[in-house]
């Protein structure tokens, strides 16, 4: 049995786009690969390079195409979410710094934090995996390494 993917309704559409672009880059390195082969023996160089490039991006599709036919769409309800999971917008206060911190909880293949846009955290992160399951007033430690940090959930919506 395929194990589904559960993903955001965003996450969903930026998955889409990704294989859109992937498929535009496919018809790209087939071109290249097709003039490399029409070269002559002195400008074909770049046969290998090509091929093994139209071979990562064939790959790279499959895999997108795999994980959007095993993906479900997560619905969250918009107020009174008591448990962070997957998908939940959360703001935890990291109480060494009294800094606030504002996420959304996804899958692995979400995960991105773009300057701008809201951080998106894998439930497989650190931070992910100590904040699975918290309700708003608790707190946990998550250790990043070189330090450990005192998070504590002061929102959760959907």
């Amino acid at each position: 049995m395929t194990q589904k993917i559960e993903l955001t309704q965003d996450g969903f559409q930026r998955l889409q786009r990704t294989l859109e672009h992937e498929y535009e880059r496919l018809e790209d390195a087939r071109r290249v690969v097709q003039e490399q082969m029409n070269a002559n023996e002195n400008e074909s160089l770049g046969l290998d390079a090509a091929q093994q490039d139209l071979m990562a991006i064939q790959e790279r599709i499959a895999e997108i195409e795999d994980s959007l036919a095993r993906a479900v769409l997560i619905q969250r309800p918009q107020a009174g979410q008591d448990a962070a999971d997957l998908g939940a917008v959360v703001t935890l206060l990291d109480v060494s710094a009294t800094r606030q911190l504002r996420l959304q909880l996804v899958n692995p293949l979400e995960a991105s934090a773009v300057a701008g846009e809201l951080p998106r955290v894998s439930t497989e992160s650190p931070v992910g995996r100590g904040l699975l399951g918290r309700r708003v007033g608790e707190t946990f430690v998550v250790d990043l390494g070189k330090r450990q940090v005192t998070y504590q959930v002061l929102d959760i919506t959907g």
